[in-house]
């Protein structure tokens, strides 16, 4: 998994968790079956069209909530997905395989705010909106038509890939040093409130609301 915004920016940051749990509600509005997906939570959901599901996350949890598609798991829970696979498990112990849109968060951080953002450091495979019920902080979203206009060297089944993944240089990684190139401004046009990867970019992707927000997460909006 590519470098977070979150991390980026809350590493240097005095940690404060409280008390305050959250609920996420996720919502299927695309037109096709999606599996949810959600570290450290789990979250592991088939959700047809018009569906919802609720993943409660513990307070001070900083993680993920991304999306699956075209899935298959056996009663055990083992199985695959095109996208966003986390180790063949409907369980997710861990992060998803690229390329997946990630909705990444930190709970009752600094000032016991919790912090968000979307992420394509993983590349892009479901559009996602991000709702805060609190009417103090605005969300975030990512409803671009990426995979029907992804460059050809970065598309994948079911998703467009973040360069890093395509060439893995420093170029594109942004491991050491980078400047926004032809792919980063491609993301960036199409979501300005997504962080991409690249020096700058994260504090101004990254949103905050108060410690105890509940939020929602809505696939396809």
């Amino acid at each position: 998994m590519a470098s977070s915004a979150i991390s980026q920016l809350l590493f240097p940051l005095l940690l404060l968790p409280l008390s305050h749990a959250a609920t996420f509600t996720v919502v299927n509005n695309c037109s096709f079956t999606i599996w949810t997906a959600a570290v450290p939570a789990g979250g592991g959901r088939q959700l047809n069209r018009g569906q919802t599901c609720a993943i409660d996350v513990n307070p001070g949890a900083i993680g993920s909530i991304w999306a699956r598609t075209n899935c298959t798991f056996d009663g055990s829970g083992r199985g695959s997905c095109e996208t966003g696979d986390c180790g063949g498990l409907l369980e997710c112990q861990d992060h998803g395989t690229p390329p997946n849109t990630l909705v990444e968060f930190a709970l009752n951080q600094f000032s016991n705010r919790d912090f968000f953002d979307i992420s394509l450091a993983d590349g892009f495979n479901v559009p996602v909106n991000f709702i805060p019920d609190s009417t103090s902080c605005r969300g975030t979203r990512c409803a671009a038509d990426i995979n029907g206009q992804c460059p050809e060297k970065l598309r994948a089944p079911g998703g467009c890939n973040h360069p890093c993944t395509v060439f893995k240089t420093d170029e594109y990684c942004c491991t050491s040093s980078c400047a926004p190139n032809e792919y980063f401004r491609f993301f960036k046009k199409n979501c300005p409130d997504a962080y991409i990867i690249y020096p700058q970019d994260g504090p101004a992707s990254t949103m905050f609301c108060p410690g105890g927000t509940n939020y929602t997460v809505v696939f396809c909006p």
